[in-house]
C-alpha cells in the first residue's frame, strides 16, 4: 500500500489513525489496571479538614491557582528557593489537583506553617505591605464574609465517593467546624496545610 493511496483516501486514513491511537492507548493504559496504586505512599498525608476543604474551594473561587502553582519541580533553583520538590502523594486527596505551570507568584506547595496566620491576614488585606513588588490584588472581603457551611457535608460525601477516607463522624461534625468562620479563616487553614506532610518526614 503506497502512501499516496492512504493520503488520497480520507476514510482509510481515519481508520488507520484510529487503529494506531487505539494500540498506543492500550499499551499505555492496560498496565495501570494491574498496579495497586500509581502513587507511591507518603506517610503523614491526611485528608483536608472541613475548614481546609472550604478554604481550598475559596482558593479556586478567587482564582489563586491562576498565579500560584502547587508543584515544586525537582530542579536545583526551585528546591533551593522553596524546599523539597512536590511528591505525587501530597495531592492524592485533591480533586482536581492544583498543580500548575504559570509562575506569576511563588509556588505554594511548601507554604504551610512557613508564616504565622497574622502574616497571611496582612498579605490578603494588603499584599504590597508585605511584598512591595507584588502584583497580587487585595482581598479585604474575605475577612468579612462568613462561610456558608450548608454544603460542606455534601462536599465531603462526594470526596469520600472519590476515595478520600473521611469517616462518618468527620462528615457529621463538619458544619460545627466551619460555623462562625470567615472565608479568610478557611483560606488560611488551607494554605497552612500545604506541604506539612513532607515537613513531618
Amino acid at each position: 500500500m503506497k502512501h499516496e493511496t492512504i493520503e488520497k483516501n480520507s476514510l482509510l486514513m481515519a481508520i488507520l489513525i484510529t487503529i494506531v491511537i487505539s494500540v498506543g492507548g492500550l499499551v499505555e493504559i492496560v498496565p495501570l489496571f494491574f498496579l495497586k496504586s500509581t502513587i507511591p505512599p507518603l506517610e503523614g498525608v491526611k485528608p483536608y479538614t472541613a475548614l481546609e476543604l472550604e478554604g481550598r474551594d475559596i482558593y479556586i473561587k478567587e482564582g489563586c491557582y491562576n498565579c500560584h502553582s502547587q508543584m515544586i519541580r525537582p530542579f536545583r533553583a526551585e528546591t533551593e528557593r522553596y524546599g523539597p520538590y512536590s511528591k505525587p502523594a501530597e495531592s492524592m486527596y485533591d480533586h482536581p489537583f492544583q498543580w500548575g505551570s504559570k509562575r506569576t507568584g511563588p509556588d505554594l506547595a511548601r507554604v504551610g506553617k512557613k508564616y504565622p496566620d497574622s502574616w497571611h491576614i496582612q498579605h490578603m488585606e494588603d499584599p504590597k505591605s508585605i511584598v512591595p513588588e507584588s502584583v497580587m490584588p487585595r482581598y479585604p472581603w474575605l475577612a468579612k464574609t462568613r462561610l456558608d457551611g450548608s454544603h460542606i457535608q455534601k462536599k465531603m460525601s462526594v470526596m469520600k465517593t472519590l476515595g478520600v477516607p473521611y469517616t462518618v463522624q468527620e462528615i457529621t461534625n463538619a458544619p460545627s467546624e466551619v460555623s462562625g468562620k470567615t472565608e479568610l479563616d478557611a483560606l488560611i487553614a488551607y494554605l497552612q496545610s500545604l506541604g506539612t506532610a513532607v515537613k513531618r518526614q
